[in-house]
């Protein structure tokens, strides 16, 4: 599960980078049960891309801000519940790390569902039904 984190240079310090993206990788796989579950664990990746304060915008203007995306099969943060407490710890995460300076009305969060049979793991594209049952050995 690809985990996007971007932000504006200098609204998260570099030293809490690590610990930003780890929180979040943390928190996706506390939300859907799968804290130590060792097929899924390596399989949720991040990038981290800061960008420079003229690089970044809302409505068109320069903005500092931060943006969390993740992609997934469809059954993951499928669920109301697990979307509403999954972004909203999210949005948590980045905001403490900012020391509080980031407003949470500038930090946007999105999830994006794979098409079901594109899900690649050890180099096979595998259904949703063929990853459940290899997150299921773990």
């Amino acid at each position: 599960m690809p985990i996007t984190v971007t932000f504006t240079e200098g609204v998260v310090p570099t030293e809490s980078h690590r610990k930003v993206v780890k929180e979040i990788t943390d928190t996706f796989l506390e939300k859907h049960g799968l804290e130590g579950n060792t097929v899924m664990t390596p399989n949720v990746t991040a990038q981290l891309h800061v960008q420079p304060k003229n690089e970044t915008f809302s409505g068109g203007e320069p903005i500092e801000g931060a943006w969390v995306e993740i992609k997934s099969p469809s059954f993951a943060l499928a669920d109301r519940e697990v979307q509403k407490t999954f972004f909203a710890e999210v949005t948590e995460i980045v905001h403490k790390h900012s020391g509080g300076k980031l407003p949470k009305k500038h930090i946007w969060t999105n999830s994006l569902h794979t098409v079901d049979g594109t899900w690649n793991m050890d180099g096979i594209a595998m259904t949703n039904e063929e990853l459940g049952e290899a997150i299921s050995k773990g």
